[in-house]
């Protein structure tokens, strides 16, 4: 597939790893009616940091769509672009495992990385510059980076990123279109004896599965299946009542193996969402979920060529034991 095109690229450049945020101009009456200018809808709309947003405006750290530096006399055009780059949070947590990042492979049109847990793959919440994009933009010298696919911050493993514009969308497409076999390993409880899973060591869960804006975790529904994982015991820790799974997602639905592996009544080792819910735990970097995005395996979308990429990672309850993956390698080649 030859890269597509180049969408509209903002008119300010990535600064220390950070895209410009874009503010949308509201276009409905009552705003038109209101706001003369842009500026004056900027001042009302972030009032808590009025200051420190003039001071943007007096260094040309403003601009439209266009460009062109917002100042006071630049009229307010519903629907318009504004771009300015907005303060990292002054408390954003610090996160060690940072240091722990490491590159598995890197060319002119991918850069992939093992994840360690506990790191957030982009600026979201709390975490902004020490999340891996922002990182690895600043000390890469990679401004226009942008992860291929999603890895959430309590799991660890192979991340894909995209070096060039040129080539993002060739590369996004292949995962949401499920032409990449994605491996991960997972320790949880042992399934109950006489269970599918105890029986043929094997099974396949499908289920509706919904992630509601303003709700933490994602939750199964009645409904047509969206998700479809399978799950297959590889190991098997009596002593402990452990299991080493192998989990393989058909889909690509949020919290999509934690639910299901919960569904089955074997929710993952030290997951704050499965079974009980607890959103303001604190992180324990000796207890991290217990999942890994072990490997990824793909035809490439431009040349053609197969890929396969394997972290070298192993999960903290299951120390040198075999992996969960088909071939056995931890050694993140192609």
């Amino acid at each position: 597939m030859p890269p597509g095109p180049r969408k509209h690229a903002p008119p300010l450049p990535v600064r220390d790893g950070l895209n410009p945020t874009r503010v949308v101009l509201p276009h409905d009456a009552a705003s038109v009616a209101r706001y003369a200018t842009a500026t004056q809808y900027l001042l009302e709309r972030f009032g808590d940091d009025a200051a420190r947003l003039r001071e943007k405006l007096a260094a040309g750290e403003v601009v439209t769509g266009a460009g062109a530096v917002v100042d006071d006399a630049t009229p307010y055009a519903p629907r318009g672009f504004l771009y300015l780059y907005r303060d990292p949070p002054a408390d954003e947590p610090e996160v060690p495992a940072l240091a722990e990042l490491e590159v598995l492979h890197r060319d002119d049109d991918l850069l992939v990385v093992d994840k360690p847990h506990l790191v957030a793959t982009m600026p979201r919440g709390r975490w902004v510059t020490r999340t891996v994009l922002v990182h690895l933009r600043a000390t890469l010298d990679l401004p226009e980076l942008v992860p291929a696919h999603r890895l959430d911050r309590p799991t660890a493993g192979v991340l894909v990123l995209t070096v060039r514009p040129e080539v993002r969308g060739a590369y996004q497409t292949a995962f949401q279109d499920r032409a990449v076999r994605k491996v991960y390993e997972a320790v949880a409880p042992l399934p109950a004896p006489g269970s599918v899973l105890a029986r043929e060591g094997t099974t396949t869960v499908r289920s509706r599965i919904v992630k509601h804006r303003g709700v933490v975790r994602a939750q199964e529904e009645p409904g047509e299946p969206n998700a479809e994982s399978r799950v297959t015991l590889v190991a098997r820790d009596e002593a402990r009542g452990l299991g080493l799974y192998r989990l393989e997602p058909h889909t690509g639905k949020t919290h999509q193996l934690r639910l299901h592996m919960a569904s089955l009544g074997l929710p993952l080792l030290h997951d704050p969402f499965w079974p009980v819910l607890r959103e303001d735990a604190p992180d324990d970097p000796d207890r991290p979920l217990q999942l890994l995005a072990r490997s990824l395996a793909f035809v490439d979308p431009i040349d053609g060529e197969p890929r396969e990429f394997r972290s070298r990672r192993r999960l903290a309850a299951w120390p040198g034991g075999e992996g969960a993956d088909d071939g056995g390698r931890g050694d993140g080649t192609r």
